[in-house]
């Protein structure tokens, strides 16, 4: 069992009431996966106050520093790669392989962060007075609350932390209540490559104390920013709130991908990557291929070739062996996806691979003739389901693909670039992929979605806008004729 408690400041302590919160991972042999301190909001204010007492330093921190830091982190991190793997695989029944990806993009987004150290840029803008020099700069928000989910702990918890400190905030970090101790592991080392006291805090609690809590943090008056992946229902409580305080929020909800097969595309490759884009983390990824829009022309085709991958598809313990999937996160999942494929199968849809589960260890499901009656083709699964619904043309695809509240991540494939160009162009999503799965992300890109898929940007230049403020700083040379 994994014990974990709060850090505020320099200090690694229980709550100030000593209570702790109790997590079993789904594929635990035991009662108890990890006993995580439940902070109160006492503990909430407090690890806040300590960001802000750390910021001033940190803020004025040359860059050197800052990517010396970040880099030795990375380092950290990878050396502790037998560590991080446990347990992921512990608290979230992940595969192995989804555990070491997380582990290289997390030491990928370190790296890129250090490297935004230096360009984080202002400029020189002509002033219409004579003798003025103004000049737009870029200067640290101030404390940010970074909140990040279970389903990629490292990846999601690196993309909360990297970025804005790399800028020169601080942070209070509020780790996940399905995976504390991989969050508190992740803290640990970030502060162990030599991070000041303060300038990176860890808060958990108790499920059932999280808005509250959230609220509390979103509300303290030194909290400048807010950033949040996890759902849209959640999300749009955070976004209330933020508004509510007048804060800005970067927010990575929700999503329905969707990967779209033109009738000159080539069938292996878009299987290949819809069955990759389906099923990786067991469809637990927001970016999961959920929808697959295929020409009529091709549809026999492309379902014959995405079947035969998808029956090759394992999902074991990951405690005994490297199967390609492992588990579901918890029971709801497993009877929320069951429901979502009855309701489809009673409104016409046809089993093409496996069937509705009755453990975990849910194997994946493909479906064929998706249609708008169905919940399926609305609701986001979070599950290893994909369903496919065929179209007789380009302009029908595009439609249905916009058809959804969501728009995070989409894909197209076809042989006739400027074509899927132009597909990708017209469809409402954040992100689209041309010949590539729905499932990609690279640290340095601007990451995030539209629609109820949430607003803001991460990475890159973009995850710089987003953690930093924009001032206007004029500089007087010569004396200024004023009208009064």
């Amino acid at each position: 069992m994994y014990q974990t408690q709060l850090l505020i400041g320099a200090e690694w302590r229980p709550g100030s009431t000593a209570r702790c919160f109790e997590w079993r991972g789904p594929l635990a042999t035991t009662a108890v996966t990890t006993r995580a301190a439940a902070a109160d909001h006492s503990d909430a204010k407090a690890a806040i106050e300590a960001a802000a007492v750390a910021l001033p330093d940190w803020a004025g921190s040359p860059p050197a520093r800052r990517r010396a830091l970040l880099q030795e982190a990375a380092t950290r991190l990878a050396r502790r790669r037998t560590d991080f793997i446990a347990r992921i695989c512990d608290e979230t029944g992940a595969s192995t392989t989804w555990a070491e990806l997380n582990i290289e993009q997390a030491c990928a987004i370190l790296h890129e962060a250090a490297a935004l150290t230096t360009a984080i840029q202002g400029s020189l803008i002509p002033s219409n007075l004579p003798g003025n020099i103004a000049c737009a700069v870029r200067r640290p928000a101030g404390v940010v609350l970074g909140i990040a989910p279970w389903n990629a702990p490292l990846i999601l918890g690196a993309r909360a932390i990297a970025t804005p400190l790399a800028c020169g905030n601080t942070l209070v970090f509020k780790g996940a209540e399905r995976c504390p101790a991989t969050h508190a592991l992740l803290v640990e080392t970030l502060c162990a490559a030599g991070l000041p006291a303060g300038v990176l805090n860890l808060i958990s609690h108790a499920p059932e104390d999280a808005a509250a809590l959230t609220e509390t943090m979103i509300a303290h008056p030194a909290v400048r920013r807010v950033n949040f992946t996890g759902s849209t229902r959640v999300g749009r409580a955070i976004a209330h709130s933020c508004a509510e305080h007048l804060k800005p929020a970067i927010l990575e909800l929700g999503g329905k991908a969707v990967l779209i097969v033109l009738d000159d595309a080539d069938l292996e490759a878009a299987a290949r990557a819809a069955r990759f884009g389906a099923f990786v983390n067991s469809g637990q990824v927001c970016m999961s291929t959920e929808r697959l829009i295929v020409d009529t022309a091709v549809a026999d085709a492309f379902t014959e070739r995405l079947a035969a991958q998808v029956r090759a598809l394992t999902a074991g313990d990951p405690r005994h062996g490297n199967a390609p999937l492992g588990a579901v996160i918890e029971p709801a999942t497993l009877e929320r996806a069951n429901a979502l494929i009855e309701d489809a199968l009673a409104q016409g849809a046809r089993l093409v691979v496996g069937e509705p589960d009755q453990t975990l260890l849910m194997r994946p499901v493909l479906l064929d003739g998706l249609t708008p009656e169905m919940r399926l083709y609305h609701e986001e699964s979070f599950a290893p389901i994909a369903a496919i619904m065929r179209v007789p043309d380009t302009e029908t695809a595009i439609a249905r693909a916009n058809d959804n509240t969501y728009g995070l991540a989409a894909a197209v494939f076809g042989r006739d670039l400027a074509r899927t160009w132009q597909v990708a162009e017209r469809i409402e999503s954040g992100i689209c992929h041309i010949n590539g799965p729905t499932v990609h992300d690279e640290p340095q890109m601007p990451f995030g979605g539209l629609k109820a898929s949430g607003y803001g940007r991460f990475g890159g230049q973009a995850g710089i806008d987003a953690f930093t403020e924009l001032r206007w700083i004029s500089l007087q040379t010569t004396p200024r004729q004023l009208p009064c």
